[in-house]
């Protein structure tokens, strides 16, 4: 496959990424649920796989043909935190959660998990890839949005919870999608923390 794409730039491989993901996004934002939507969901699922597998190969083919540039990583890494973001407010506005502020909150993690990762690098250590990562994100959104497509196919988009439960919790129905934003949340945290202490315990160990 890289040598395939040796003709193209890198950075062009990069840049038509972008317009994949946010279509991708889009789509999982403006399904229904009905058939139509779980159409919709599935389409969009593998739009965001599709811009993802063209992020994971910018990089190789800049390395295979000799075009490893500054502006090229620069670029790479600003469009994987727009595309992260915009999937997860998408999925939070859709019909399917419907809860923005969860959305804006497991975004804000995810960014904050991320921004660990390079923070690392500026201060003189290798790039931090514990915790909860980009890969892992993308392996749950598609799961989530797959079996949230075959349940809205079914006619029955959410899983009702126990009384017990929903009193505990305060509401009553979960859906994969609301279950994405979840481990994106928790995930996004667990990031952090987890790549903050290890870039701690670097600097320091350095001192």
């Amino acid at each position: 496959i890289v040598e395939s794409l040796s003709w193209m730039s890198p950075a062009t491989i990069t840049w038509i990424a972008l317009p994949i993901g946010i279509l991708g996004g889009v789509s999982v934002y403006l399904a229904p649920q009905d058939n139509f939507g779980a159409s919709m969901l599935l389409g969009g699922g593998l739009l965001i796989t599709l811009a993802m597998a063209l992020d994971g190969l910018d990089g190789p083919v800049a390395r295979a043909t000799g075009r490893v540039t500054r502006w090229g990583d620069y670029l790479d890494h600003t469009f994987d935190r727009l595309l992260d973001a915009v999937w997860i407010i998408c999925i939070s506005a859709s019909v399917f959660v419907d809860d923005i502020v969860l959305g804006l909150a497991a975004a804000w993690f995810t960014l904050l998990g991320s921004y660990m990762g390079t923070q690392a690098q500026s201060v003189g250590l290798g790039r931090n890839y514990g915790g909860f990562s980009r890969s892992d994100r993308l392996v749950t959104t598609f799961v989530g949005i797959a079996i949230a497509a075959i349940m809205a196919f079914n006619g029955s988009p959410d899983i009702e919870l126990p009384s017990t439960v929903s009193d505990l919790i305060g509401f009553g129905a979960i859906n994969p999608l609301s279950a994405v934003l979840l481990i994106s949340l928790v995930g996004g945290i667990w990031t952090f923390l987890t790549r903050a202490m290890s870039s701690r315990r670097q600097l320091l160990d350095g001192e």
